[in-house]
């Protein structure tokens, strides 16, 4: 058997159509508030890979270093609006589904900042980021680049 050590290589067609879902999911809220969803989930899963990228893009995109850090702690930081607040509990309440059910609490906050369209969008993307964590850890993948690498 192969290893797969590139997603793409080893089933093409499909790594094309979740790519597929992933672009039209970024491209459907803010980029700032995408990026801060796909480290906050990716802090959470404990996924090196994502953290690392999506800290890269970020930083591209103008995000500072003081908000890229407090994210692990973001509960506590005054540093977030309350719509990115809203979305980083929705994120915390969906990808910690697992640990209980909390998502009506942060649904309240995410109904008063968010359109019922955004809020489908930033779903979509919470349980796109989650999938990217799921397939980067289960393959132990780490990009640089752009280019697949086997992690340390």
């Amino acid at each position: 058997m192969t290893k797969v050590t590139d997603p793409f290589a080893a089933s093409p067609q499909l790594m094309k159509q979740w790519m597929a879902v992933s672009m039209a999911a970024e491209k459907s809220l803010e980029k700032s508030l995408i990026e801060l969803v796909k480290i906050r989930s990716s802090i959470l899963n404990g996924c090196a890979n994502c953290i690392n990228m999506h800290s890269i893009d970020a930083r591209a995109a103008g995000e500072t270093e003081q908000r890229l850090y407090l994210l692990a702690a973001w509960h506590e930081a005054p540093v977030y609006t309350p719509r990115e607040r809203a979305a980083l509990a929705w994120t915390d309440a969906l990808t910690r589904v697992s640990q209980g059910h909390t998502q009506r609490q942060a649904r309240e906050a995410l109904d008063a900042h968010f359109t019922a369209e955004e809020q489908m969008n930033l779903t979509v993307m919470i349980n796109v980021i989650n999938g990217w964590n799921r397939i980067a850890i289960g393959f132990d993948l780490w990009y640089e680049g752009g280019a697949p690498a086997k992690a340390a």
